[in-house]
Protein backbone atom coordinates (compact mmCIF):
# COMPACT_ATOMS: atom_id res chain seq x y z
CA UNK A 1 0.00 0.00 0.00
CA UNK A 2 1.45 3.61 -0.94
CA UNK A 3 0.28 5.44 2.13
CA UNK A 4 1.56 8.42 1.53
CA UNK A 5 -1.17 8.43 -1.66
CA UNK A 6 -3.83 7.55 1.27
CA UNK A 7 -5.86 10.21 2.76
CA UNK A 8 -6.45 10.35 6.63
CA UNK A 9 -9.63 8.14 6.64
CA UNK A 10 -7.92 5.72 4.77
CA UNK A 11 -5.20 5.43 7.13
CA UNK A 12 -7.48 5.69 10.33
CA UNK A 13 -9.42 2.45 8.93
CA UNK A 14 -6.45 0.93 8.25
CA UNK A 15 -5.84 1.31 11.69
CA UNK A 16 -8.98 0.15 12.74
CA UNK A 17 -9.27 -3.14 11.01
CA UNK A 18 -6.20 -4.07 11.95
CA UNK A 19 -6.07 -3.07 15.47
CA UNK A 20 -9.50 -3.49 17.10
CA UNK A 21 -10.57 -6.38 14.39
CA UNK A 22 -6.90 -8.06 13.43
CA UNK A 23 -7.90 -7.64 9.88
CA UNK A 24 -5.43 -7.06 7.03
CA UNK A 25 -7.76 -5.20 4.47
CA UNK A 26 -7.18 -5.58 0.53
CA UNK A 27 -6.20 -2.52 -1.29
CA UNK A 28 -10.17 -2.25 -3.05
CA UNK A 29 -11.65 -2.92 0.86
CA UNK A 30 -9.72 -0.07 2.39
CA UNK A 31 -10.42 2.49 -0.72
CA UNK A 32 -13.92 1.24 -1.51
CA UNK A 33 -15.20 0.07 1.75
CA UNK A 34 -13.10 0.83 5.09
CA UNK A 35 -12.19 4.61 4.18
CA UNK A 36 -16.05 5.27 3.71
CA UNK A 37 -17.62 3.58 6.67
CA UNK A 38 -15.16 5.60 8.82
CA UNK A 39 -16.02 8.43 7.40
CA UNK A 40 -19.48 8.34 7.47
CA UNK A 41 -19.25 7.05 10.88
CA UNK A 42 -17.12 9.80 12.17
CA UNK A 43 -19.93 11.98 10.61
CA UNK A 44 -22.91 10.81 12.13
CA UNK A 45 -21.13 10.28 15.37
CA UNK A 46 -20.18 14.08 15.14
CA UNK A 47 -23.59 14.76 14.18
CA UNK A 48 -25.16 12.89 17.05
CA UNK A 49 -22.85 14.87 19.22
CA UNK A 50 -24.02 18.04 17.51
CA UNK A 51 -27.48 17.11 17.98
CA UNK A 52 -27.12 16.48 21.74
CA UNK A 53 -25.00 19.44 23.32
CA UNK A 54 -27.99 21.92 20.82
CA UNK A 55 -30.26 20.09 22.93
CA UNK A 56 -28.59 20.97 26.45
CA UNK A 57 -27.39 24.13 25.05
CA UNK A 58 -29.24 25.35 22.00
CA UNK A 59 -27.01 28.45 21.38
CA UNK A 60 -24.71 25.92 19.83
CA UNK A 61 -27.04 25.77 17.06
CA UNK A 62 -26.74 29.79 16.29
CA UNK A 63 -24.68 30.23 13.10
CA UNK A 64 -26.89 27.44 10.83
CA UNK A 65 -24.89 24.77 11.63
CA UNK A 66 -21.52 26.54 9.95
CA UNK A 67 -19.76 26.81 13.46
CA UNK A 68 -19.94 23.80 13.58
CA UNK A 69 -18.98 22.22 10.61
CA UNK A 70 -15.69 25.15 10.83
CA UNK A 71 -14.94 23.21 13.94
CA UNK A 72 -15.00 19.52 12.78
CA UNK A 73 -12.56 20.59 10.10
CA UNK A 74 -10.19 22.20 13.08
CA UNK A 75 -10.19 19.83 15.30
CA UNK A 76 -10.14 16.75 12.91
CA UNK A 77 -8.45 17.73 9.99
CA UNK A 78 -6.06 20.31 11.05
CA UNK A 79 -5.27 19.12 14.68
CA UNK A 80 -5.95 15.67 15.28
CA UNK A 81 -5.19 13.72 11.67
CA UNK A 82 -1.61 15.33 12.05
CA UNK A 83 -1.19 14.38 15.60
CA UNK A 84 -2.18 11.10 15.46
CA UNK A 85 -0.25 10.28 11.86
CA UNK A 86 -2.83 10.03 9.48
CA UNK A 87 -1.59 13.18 7.98
CA UNK A 88 0.83 15.13 6.94
CA UNK A 89 1.12 18.51 8.94
CA UNK A 90 -1.23 21.27 8.03
CA UNK A 91 1.45 23.57 6.87
CA UNK A 92 2.53 21.03 4.40
CA UNK A 93 -0.22 21.20 2.32
CA UNK A 94 -1.76 24.04 -0.46
CA UNK A 95 -4.06 26.49 0.66
CA UNK A 96 -6.13 25.25 -2.17
CA UNK A 97 -6.67 21.54 0.09
CA UNK A 98 -7.86 23.71 3.15
CA UNK A 99 -9.76 25.42 1.47
CA UNK A 100 -11.95 22.81 -0.07
CA UNK A 101 -11.83 20.80 3.26
CA UNK A 102 -13.16 23.31 5.04
CA UNK A 103 -15.98 24.26 2.42
CA UNK A 104 -16.95 20.51 2.48
CA UNK A 105 -17.13 20.72 6.31
CA UNK A 106 -18.98 24.37 6.24
CA UNK A 107 -21.53 22.22 4.10
CA UNK A 108 -21.44 19.14 6.34
CA UNK A 109 -22.04 21.80 9.44
CA UNK A 110 -25.23 23.26 7.67
CA UNK A 111 -26.56 19.95 6.15
CA UNK A 112 -25.86 18.61 9.71
CA UNK A 113 -28.36 21.56 11.44
CA UNK A 114 -30.61 21.63 8.96
CA UNK A 115 -31.33 17.71 9.53
CA UNK A 116 -31.32 18.63 13.70
CA UNK A 117 -33.97 21.07 12.91
CA UNK A 118 -36.05 18.74 11.40
CA UNK A 119 -35.72 15.35 13.64
CA UNK A 120 -36.50 18.37 16.18
CA UNK A 121 -39.88 19.40 14.47
CA UNK A 122 -40.91 15.85 13.95
CA UNK A 123 -40.33 15.05 17.75
CA UNK A 124 -42.01 17.95 19.05
CA UNK A 125 -45.70 16.55 16.82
Amino acid sequence: MDREADDATIRAAVVVAERLFGLELAEREKREIAGAILHYAFGVTTGGLYGAIAELAPATTAGAGLPFGASVWLIADEILAPALGLSKPAKDYPLSTHAYAIASHLVFGMTTEIVRRGVRRALDF
